[in-house]
């Protein structure tokens, strides 16, 4: 099995997607795992935590207790997986839980790479670019919780480290092929513990995961663990599993929380087409109690038959920065996010069975309020946002704010859509 530790909801689904678009059957538990909610006989056991953001220390434990509970149900390769646009704050947290997990498994040099190059995100001279930007120059640099300031990779997580520990591999090393790689990685004269690959293409990622197919751990976004699952099927022969089966009976909702670009451009499309919309106000009122039964009773007005509504907190730029001056960065956030908890809770008692949601903090709270542990991952969406079968019979669909074309919520929540 391979362990995937990620640093939240939707960068768990992204990885686990990844994988499973290779044939290897994958699974996925959210927060920590409970007895037997990892299944032995899965290729690929996701985690996915809720840490990108939380105290260093507190990622770091959350993380090393994932990483056990891995291995203990046969995990024999760890793999950290973080934002392809490398969110983290000044502190961390990838370069905390990395020394940590590099540490539990005796790793001396870790291979690691934002570059996902199918969302856009490539790594060209160490450097991190976004759709072609530099990422200090792209819509990253003023994100409300991990503003992204800096396009060096080495820089970025030698800031997190207790002392500077990283290098950058060229891209005519890796474009040398895997062998070449491997001589580069494991170079006596080179004491970095992590090294930043350079890769464009979905051919360097695969020559990146071969030549580090039996490393102990590896770190990065869902593209180089696509990769790997790729290297893996072709090492070990692995067996394809056929896609858990679609249904679509149910009651469908949308919670949407991501400010992102894209998001913003599907709540437009839900509005075009006539779907039922709520806002959540956090200036009306700071209460989130208060702020989901206004958007419960709002939902028990509707014809049973209407199409799937969208409940949302999502704002544009100079709206956000409104509410965030009234009221603080964080507190908005907790408000909204303990409101579209209640929300979900709310309509899952009045028979809701498939959840929508935008927002990878959006996703976590849903998740965290709903008390889903896991599921098996299903069919894909949109590139990297898969329908989540719970055991339990409830659908996810939990979407990265970035992610998706501007007409997947409206098509997502169809009836014929899951």
């Amino acid at each position: 099995m391979i362990g995937i530790i990620a640093d939240d909801v939707t960068g768990g689904t992204d990885v686990a997607v990844a994988c499973r678009r290779q044939g290897l059957r994958t699974g996925i538990v959210f927060g920590e795992p409970q007895e037997h909610s990892i299944d032995p006989s899965w290729d690929v056991g996701v985690v996915a935590l809720k840490t990108r953001t939380i105290p260093a220390a507190d990622a770091v434990a959350q993380s090393l207790a994932a990483a056990r509970s891995l291995q203990a149900q046969g995990a024999d390769q760890l793999y950290l997986k973080y934002c392809s646009t490398f969110d983290s704050t000044a502190d961390g947290n990838i370069g905390p839980v990395l020394d940590a997990l590099a540490s539990l498994v005796g790793a001396r040099r870790v291979i690691t790479t934002p570059s996902s190059p199918e969302h856009g995100r490539t790594v060209s001279g160490g450097q991190l670019f976004v759709n072609g930007v530099p990422l200090a120059e792209s819509p990253m640099r003023d994100h409300p919780l991990t503003p992204m300031r800096d396009s060096d990779l080495v820089r970025l997580l030698d800031r997190q480290l207790t002392a500077p520990s990283s290098r950058a591999l060229p891209l005519d090393v890796v474009q040398a092929g895997a062998d070449a790689l491997r001589t580069a990685i494991v170079d006596p004269q080179h004491d970095a513990r992590y090294l930043f690959p350079d890769a464009v293409t979905d051919d360097d990622l695969l020559t990146i995961a071969r030549a580090a197919l039996h490393e102990p751990l590896l770190a990065g976004a869902a593209g180089l663990a696509g990769a790997l699952a790729r290297a893996v099927v072709e090492s070990r022969t692995a067996a394809e599993h056929p896609t858990p089966s679609v249904d679509d009976s149910g009651r469908t909702i949308v919670l949407a929380g991501s400010c992102s670009r894209r998001t913003l451009e599907q709540i437009d499309a839900m509005r075009s087409a006539g779907r039922p919309l709520h806002r959540l106000d956090a200036l009306a009122s700071q209460e989130p109690a208060a702020l989901a039964a206004h958007a419960l009773a709002w939902y028990d007005s509707l014809d049973q038959d209407a199409p799937a509504p969208l409940i949302y907190a999502s704002l544009p730029p100079a709206q956000l920065h409104e509410v965030q001056e009234h009221l603080g960065v964080e507190l908005s956030a907790a408000i909204l996010e303990d409101a579209i908890s209640l929300v979900a809770q709310g309509v899952r008692d009045r028979g809701v069975t498939r959840f929508i949601t935008a927002g990878g903090e959006t996703s976590g709270a849903v998740i965290a309020a709903l008390a889903v542990h896991g599921g098996e991952i299903g069919a894909e969406a949109a590139r990297g946002v898969p329908w989540i079968h719970g055991h339990d019979g409830t659908r996810f669909l939990l979407k990265s704010g970035n992610f998706g074309d501007p007409d997947l919520l409206v098509r997502a929540s169809e009836r014929s859509a899951a």
